[in-house]
């Protein structure tokens, strides 16, 4: 396995996170890269954290379970994201071990972990899924119905609602996924003044698209195959 080449991977992908926001004005600080490591060997992941990538994302809950044992020996504190589809069964288990939750899709879910959160004492912060793209194999609020649960959305005071997620189109590029992450800015600002609250960050942007993502405003990249093009398991 060429270690070598994951590094330069990720030192590229930083590299055009730094551009994409400095085009737009943003301090590149500001974009945080979560490397999607779902269906990668622990081996695999190991260069990423030792190249100080510690913010990593499974898709996966069981799989995710397995990767916190198996990786508790790693060179610094990893900042494990959910971005995938969590079903309220593994909510529990899942809870504790990460730091964001991404992919909340639905005010019952949503629901459910505010519950969780009153039995921690630092539950973690969650993104609420927004389908943007309007797919109909894709969780999530339909678009604006993420602004009819506004109300109900507040009223989860427990948990840490931080922004808005999406995925854009299934065969898009950057250009043609861009409206996507305009939409998802404009009801992320719509949401803040309907619930009174701060809602920091957008989790957008893949490895086809984030550079677009990030000049759209995204706080949380999530990219996985950029990272490992070119490297053989």
């Amino acid at each position: 396995m060429n270690t070598d080449r994951i590094r330069d991977n990720l030192l590229a992908v930083r590299g055009r996170i730094a551009e994409a926001a400095r085009r737009a004005g943003r301090d590149p600080a500001a974009t945080t890269l979560v490397a999607v490591t779902k269906k990668r060997s622990v081996e695999m992941i190991r260069p990423l954290l030792e190249a100080g990538s510690l913010d990593l994302g499974e898709n996966y809950p069981q799989e995710l379970w397995e990767k916190v044992d198996a990786l508790v020996d790693a060179p610094g504190p990893i900042r494990w994201h959910l971005i995938g589809h969590l079903q309220g069964n593994k909510a529990r288990r899942t809870f504790p071990l990460v730091r964001t939750i991404h992919a909340v899709d639905s005010l019952k879910l949503l629901t459910t972990l505010d519950e969780l959160a009153a039995e921690v004492a630092d539950p973690p912060s969650v993104c609420l899924q927004v389908n943007t793209s309007a797919e109909e194999a894709k969780h999530g609020w339909r678009d604006a119905a993420v602004l009819d649960d506004a109300e109900a959305i507040a009223a989860c005071s427990r948990i840490h609602v931080v922004g808005l997620m999406t995925m854009a189109g299934y065969g898009t590029d950057g250009e043609t996924a861009r409206p996507s992450f305009v939409r998802l800015r404009a009801l992320r600002d719509d949401l803040v003044r309907r619930i009174g609250r701060p809602l920091p960050h957008l989790s957008m942007g893949m490895s086809n698209d984030y550079e677009a993502a990030v000049e759209e405003g995204a706080t949380l990249v999530r990219v996985g195959s950029a990272l490992f093009e070119g490297v053989e398991p």
